[in-house]
C-alpha cells in the first residue's frame, strides 16, 4: 500500500509543491470502507506507475475546515489538487476509471498531435475526440478556458490542419472539431452557442448504453433522455425493435433532435423502475427530463422509426403528457 495519511496543517502547508489524489472520508461511512481497498490499489498502481500524482487519504470529520475549503459536502469525495485548482471525480469508484481520471487531469490541458500517426494512434484510443486546429487565437483561448473546466470528462488535443485525415474539410481556421461515429462536426458559433456547452453536448456518442452513471453527467448536459429499456439477452423481434429504433433516430435525425436529446438504451428495468418509483415492463421506451426530474411515456405501441420521431416531436411542441406517475428520484451519484 502506498498511501499517506493527509494531516490538516502540513497539508495545507506543502499541498501545492505536489499533485495530488485525495479520498476524503468519514470513518463511519459505509461506502467509503467499500472504497479502502480499491483506494489502496490506485496508491500501489500509481507509485509502480512513476506517476508524479500522490495519492493520499484525509478524515474529512477530524479535519473538517479543510474538507470545507476543498468543497467536500459528502462521503466519500475524490478530488485531484492541481496548483490552486480541485477537480472532483464523479465517475466508477474502480481502479482504472479513477487511475484513468486521475493521469487525464494531471497532465497537460491540450495535448498536441505533431503527426498523423499520432493523431490516428490517439483516434483509435478516444470513441469521442475534441481537437483544435489552428494557431494563436481568441477561439484558442476559449478552448483552453472550456478545457480547464471539462478536463474531469474528457481529454482535449491540438493539431495543425496537416495532420488532419484526409477527409477532413474545414471551411475555416482555426477551428475547434469533435471526432466521433465515426464521422466529425465542426464548431459554428453562431449555430452552436457557446463552446463551453457544445463541448458539453458533444462528450457522449450519439447512442449510448445507459447506466446510472451515464444519467448521472448527462444531467450535465441540459438534453432529454431517450431510453430503450429491455433485456440484453433477449433476442426476441420486440427487444431488439425498440433499440434499433433508436439507434435509427440517433443517427438519421441528428441535426434535429441531437442539441435537445442523448438516445441509448438501458439493460433491465430494476434500475429505472427505482428511479422513476413505477414498474415499466420491459421492453419499453421512457424519456427522462433530467433538470426537472418528469419523464414521458409513449401513449401508444412505437412500431417505427416514424413513430419514434412522432413522440419526440409531441415532447417538443408541448402535446405529449407528462407521466401520471412523474417524479424522478434526484439522479444522484450511484451507490
Amino acid at each position: 500500500m502506498h498511501l499517506t495519511i493527509l494531516f490538516s496543517d502540513l497539508f495545507k502547508e506543502n499541498r501545492k509543491d505536489d499533485i495530488w489524489l485525495v479520498d476524503f472520508y468519514a470513518p463511519w461511512c459505509g461506502h467509503c470502507k467499500k472504497l479502502e481497498p480499491v483506494w489502496n490499489e490506485v496508491g500501489t498502481e500509481m507509485r509502480n506507475m512513476g506517476s508524479p500524482v500522490k495519492v493520499g487519504k484525509m478524515d474529512a470529520t477530524s479535519f473538517s475546515s479543510i474538507a470545507s475549503e476543498f468543497g467536500v459536502r459528502g462521503y466519500p469525495t475524490i478530488k485531484l489538487l492541481k496548483g490552486d485548482l480541485a477537480y472532483n471525480y464523479r465517475g466508477p469508484r474502480t481502479k482504472d476509471d479513477i487511475i484513468e481520471f486521475a493521469n487525464r487531469v494531471a497532465g497537460p490541458l491540450i495535448r498536441p498531435l505533431p503527426s498523423q500517426h499520432m493523431f490516428e494512434h490517439v483516434q483509435k484510443r478516444h470513441r469521442v475526440l475534441f481537437v483544435y486546429v489552428g494557431g494563436e487565437s481568441p477561439l484558442k483561448e476559449k478552448y483552453i478556458e472550456v478545457a480547464s473546466e471539462l478536463i474531469v470528462y474528457t481529454y482535449f488535443f491540438s493539431a495543425s490542419e496537416d495532420v488532419l485525415p484526409e477527409y477532413v474539410t474545414l471551411p475555416e481556421l482555426p477551428a475547434v472539431m469533435v471526432f466521433k461515429d465515426g464521422t466529425y462536426f465542426v464548431y459554428d458559433e453562431y449555430e452552436d452557442g457557446d463552446l463551453s456547452s457544445w463541448i458539453n453536448r458533444e462528450r457522449f456518442q450519439g447512442y449510448l448504453h445507459v447506466d446510472g452513471f451515464t444519467l448521472y453527467e448527462l444531467g450535465d448536459t441540459g438534453k432529454l433522455v431517450a431510453i430503450a429499456v429491455i433485456d440484453d439477452k433477449n433476442s426476441s423481434v420486440e427487444h431488439t425493435r425498440l433499440k434499433s429504433i433508436i439507434q435509427e433516430v440517433a443517427r438519421d435525425y441528428r441535426d434535429h433532435f441531437h442539441r435537445d436529446f442523448q438516445f441509448g438504451h438501458m439493460d433491465g428495468n430494476d434500475y429505472i423502475n427505482s428511479l422513476l418509483m413505477d414498474d415499466l415492463t420491459i421492453p419499453t421506451i421512457v424519456v427522462l427530463n433530467t433538470s426537472n426530474q418528469q419523464y414521458f411515456l409513449p401513449d401508444r405501441h412505437i412500431e417505427s422509426t416514424e413513430d419514434m420521431v412522432q413522440f419526440i416531436n409531441n415532447i417538443l411542441d408541448g402535446t405529449a403528457e407528462v407521466s401520471l406517475h412523474s417524479g424522478l428520484k434526484y439522479i444522484g451519484y450511484p451507490k
